[in-house]
């Protein structure tokens, strides 16, 4: 009873966390949000001493039970195990834990994290490992089955979906999402939780605690008849069922091993007493065989990926008339950071580049960033759109509040970079048209345009740029019809002005 209430409750978590890096709505986070505070490295990194206290007190009554249903990570793991469980069953044994690998890791970890280089420390947390796959790999999954049926429902004359536009990261995201994906994929197979007792540091904090945990799994020896089912269904590694001990330390609270004893031998009850009486062990090792076919999963993806093809060729033409040139990102010497993340240096030591205000941004400014010292980590480009005063959506979502606003009104006055003009680049001058856009859209009425001339009334009209005024929205670079590169861009500031 008790892994069945366990694995409902990690179902639902693994689920709704998994839908906030997969919405295309952004409304999921207004209910669901919190899921994501509660994860273990955002709590520490927002200083939440509240959520904190809770997930300690959770350990020392319960053991890691944050490992086996909050955790998406873990869960993720889970979930492979149990098919690589339908090929082969009782596959695991005991083995003694790899203690100084633990702790080293978890060392380099507080070190790199104590050294400025959270994006580089968070490549193994674990709930940023997962939310880098999530909005990466599984992201644009979910959004080609969106389109598809909005594809279908607008045949059907209905308009109950909509299409998004699917939104493929650049190769050092991907590489390192698929790295990340196949390095788990291939140790939960084999494994089961290695990654958890071996890499994670969150595992080895959570270790440290449980040791101490009031209940936990506790052997029988009277009623054991030493079959070891327990150890061989055990996904952690941890049950020595020769000498009738289990490694807390180790253990994730799962239940399968409650779940497979059929001698009723072991019992999740308060610490009262150990047992090590030996048994003689008998032999009793199950068998199994068993195939699952991906022939349905790959054609799905296929149809969605060609129907995505087909819906992109739609979006490149003006009119089926002339291919719109896509827009490049110029080189700026200061990254643009978010609104609401005070600057570069705050950003980099908060921020777990989990990627939720990335995968939640409506306008699709946030992508990840390259640079070695915030790999990973948000910044802003506006070749795709440009920051909207009226959203707020990274705050919002941000679990750490590397990003945060108090309100919109504080947004409004947040000046994250100034706007530049390229001479060489402006239609006026070039094609000795009107234009004018950059000053009609900017928000903050920072541009304005004036004769390029001035001895000359009706010579072509160029804008000229209020710095102070200007707070780098990215309204005039996104939406300057120049192509490839804007005739207007953003430099960024290393750290905001309030203006």
């Amino acid at each position: 009873m008790l892994r069945k209430i366990r694995i409902v409750a990690a179902t639902i978590c693994f689920a709704l966390i998994t839908l906030l890096f997969l919405d295309v709505t952004g409304t999921l986070h207004l209910w669901f949000g919190w899921l994501a505070k509660i994860q273990f490295l955002p709590a520490i990194l927002a200083l939440n001493v509240g959520i904190i206290a809770l997930l300690v007190i959770l350990t020392l009554l319960f053991g890691r039970i944050y490992c086996s249903v909050i955790c998406p990570l873990g869960v993720f793991q889970d979930i492979i195990s149990w098919f690589a469980g339908k090929q082969r069953k009782n596959r695991f044994h005991y083995s003694p834990a790899l203690s100084w690998l633990r702790y080293v890791v978890l060392i380099v970890f507080i070190a790199t994290m104590a050294a400025g280089l959270a994006s580089w420390a968070a490549l193994i947390a674990p709930y940023s490992a997962y939310g880098r796959m999530a909005s990466t790999l599984f992201a644009p999954l979910y959004q080609w089955g969106n389109n598809l049926l909005a594809y279908l429902a607008e045949r059907a004359d209905s308009y109950a979906f909509y299409s998004t536009e699917v939104w493929l990261k650049g190769i050092s995201t991907i590489t390192v999402a698929i790295i990340t994906f196949i390095v788990l994929f291939i140790l939960a197979w084999r494994n089961g939780r290695t990654y958890c007792n071996t890499v994670c540091p969150v595992g080895t904090v959570l270790g440290l605690l449980s040791r101490f945990s009031l209940f936990r799994p506790i052997i029988d020896t009277d009623k054991c008849n030493g079959c070891q089912s327990c150890a061989r269904n055990c996904k952690a590694s941890c049950i020595d069922a020769k000498n009738h001990t289990i490694d807390y330390s180790r253990c994730v609270t799962c239940m399968d091993c409650i779940e497979k004893c059929s001698q009723n031998a072991i019992h999740y009850l308060p610490r009262t007493r150990d047992y090590h009486r030996p048994v003689q062990p008998t032999a009793g090792e199950e068998r199994g065989k068993g195939s699952d076919s991906r022939r349905a999963f790959l054609s799905l993806t296929g149809l969605l990926a060609t129907t995505a093809i087909l819906k992109a060729q739609e979006k490149k033409v003006d009119g089926g008339l002339a291919v719109i040139e896509e827009k490049k990102i110029p080189r700026r010497a200061t990254p643009i950071t978010p609104p609401g993340s005070i600057g570069a240096s705050h950003l980099a030591q908060h921020c777990t580049a989990c990627q939720l205000c990335i995968a939640n941004c409506p306008n699709q400014v946030l992508r990840p960033s390259g640079n070695l010292m915030t790999f990973m980590q948000p910044e802003m480009s506006y070749e795709r759109g440009y920051c909207r005063p009226e959203c707020a959506k990274c705050a919002e979502v941000c679990p750490t509040d590397a990003i945060h606003l108090a309100s919109l009104a504080d947004k409004s006055s947040i000046q994250i970079g100034h706007a530049v003009w390229v001479k060489e680049n402006c239609l006026p001058l070039t094609d000795g048209v009107s234009c004018g856009n950059c000053a009609r859209h900017c928000p903050t009425g920072a541009i304005q345009m004036v004769a390029s001339d001035p001895d000359v009334s009706d010579s072509p009209q160029i804008p000229i740029i209020n710095v102070e005024r200007c707070i780098g929205c990215g309204a005039c670079e996104n939406l300057c019809p120049s192509r490839p590169f804007s005739a207007i861009y953003v430099e960024g500031h290393k750290k905001h002005r309030i203006i």
